[in-house]
């Protein structure tokens, strides 16, 4: 048995997003919806920019409600498996915003006939992926699709009751990542919130009866990122190696957590930028200026990191155990990425050398609030590792069964 396919143009309309200028953005007012904010399964708020109401009610069509589902229409090329164009997210949040160019909302024609979950799992297979970058035009590392393009997909249309009970099957699936995702956040928030308030503000436990000497606290010196006491500079060159180990570039990681599995690559055939093997208990980010791309690896991941090779387009630090949130929170932070984009060169492409790290420099605390510190915070970065597998895992098992259920192979 197999369901009819049809023209998804027959069940859909795509809306291309409003092309605002670059004057019209401020600091606050209605969220933008940029493609950057398409972060599978669903539609964030981060890092969002914002436009006053008056210029973005000016054209009610381009508003956003919960549960509509945006698409990239430009991204990276769609032949890696971290491409951007193609990307499906959801609307989940409750607060208004509106939609931007290049971004499309996908507008389903007939709830009677069609479900517009199940046209959005549809979308989110890899395959469909895959044949829309053979419809793509621009650069290879710049593709772009058109509204066009999309419904010309021919798409695999059961009853709106199977297509119901498809959908509510998979949607278990990502309202339990969602949740990981909403747990994974406060983790994260906490943990820099104390990094701050310790580190940056100086409101560290004892620090009312801290002197101040040269305006920093006594026993604190200010040092060079890469000269610390408490960490090292990772020099984790690549060896040798027997079957597959799995390839992340800079564009497999979004923000802290990696996007997708990577490509796998044998020791014989590896890109040439694949040139690091982490070490356990180090961090690492994305050397081009203007990214926050920062992974990291201990014990709850230690299993991807004994089959990851890393880019040369990152840098990292590797510390002991005991110290490990200390360091985490201390790349992860706002100031340090702020730091670094201060210190990258280059004219094509800036990003931050090794001269640049050097450069950086850092109030290097007491090692008794160091350990104070990591021995609050280890347990959130361990449990925000161990949620982000989880995260993998469940996306993993859902991306297996997906084109089972489309292609009618297992039944609802």
């Amino acid at each position: 048995m197999s369901y009819p396919r049809n023209k998804l143009g027959d069940y859909i309309e795509v809306l291309s997003g409003f092309a605002f200028k670059s004057k019209d953005f401020s600091d606050s007012g209605v969220p933008v919806i940029k493609i950057k904010n398409i972060s599978p399964p669903v539609v964030t708020l981060e890092d969002v920019s914002y436009v006053p109401e008056s210029i973005a009610f000016q054209n009610a069509r381009y508003i956003l409600k919960k549960g509509d589902v945006l698409i990239a229409l430009t991204g990276s090329h769609i032949n890696q498996i971290a491409s951007v164009v193609g990307r499906v997210g959801r609307v989940r949040y409750d607060e208004t915003s509106v939609l931007n160019q290049r971004v499309g909302k996908i507008i389903n024609k007939d709830d009677r006939v069609s479900n517009l979950d199940f046209i959005y799992y549809y979308l989110s297979q890899f395959d469909v992926k895959v044949e829309l970058a053979q419809k793509a035009g621009g650069a290879a590392n710049q593709a772009n699709i058109s509204p066009s393009d999309i419904k010309d997909l021919h798409f695999p249309c059961p009853p709106i009751e199977i297509q119901n009970k498809i959908a509510e099957v998979l949607s278990r699936y990502d309202a339990l990542i969602e949740n990981y995702q909403r747990q994974i956040k406060l983790l994260e928030e906490a943990a820099q919130r104390l990094y701050k308030e310790w580190f940056v503000d100086l409101r560290f436990p004892g620090h009312q009866s801290t002197p101040i000497i040269n305006n920093l606290p006594q026993g604190w010196v200010e040092q060079s990122i890469t000269n610390s006491d408490y960490f090292n500079f990772a020099k984790c060159r690549i060896t040798p190696f027997d079957g597959v180990m799995s390839y992340y570039a800079t564009a497999d990681v979004e923000n802290t957590y990696f996007a997708n599995k990577g490509t796998l690559i044998e020791y014989e055939n590896k890109p040439s930028r694949a040139q690091i093997q982490p070490s356990k208990h180090s961090v690492w980010f994305a050397r081009m200026s203007q990214t926050y791309k920062i992974i990291g690896f201990s014990e709850s991941n230690e299993r991807r990191r004994k089959n990851a090779i890393l880019s040369s387009g990152f840098a990292g630090f590797e510390c002991e155990a005991s110290i490990f949130a200390y360091l985490y929170c201390l790349i992860s932070s706002e100031w340090f990425n702020s730091q670094k984009d201060i210190f990258a060169t280059g004219a094509t492409q800036v990003s931050l050398t090794n001269e640049g790290l050097s450069m950086i420099k850092f109030k290097c605390p007491e090692r008794r609030l160091v350990l104070a510190f990591s021995e609050k915070v280890n347990n959130m970065i361990e449990e925000i590792f161990s949620l982000r597998e989880n995260c993998v895992l469940l996306s993993e098992a859902r991306d297996r069964l997906l084109p089972k259920l489309m292609n009618a192979e297992i039944e609802v």
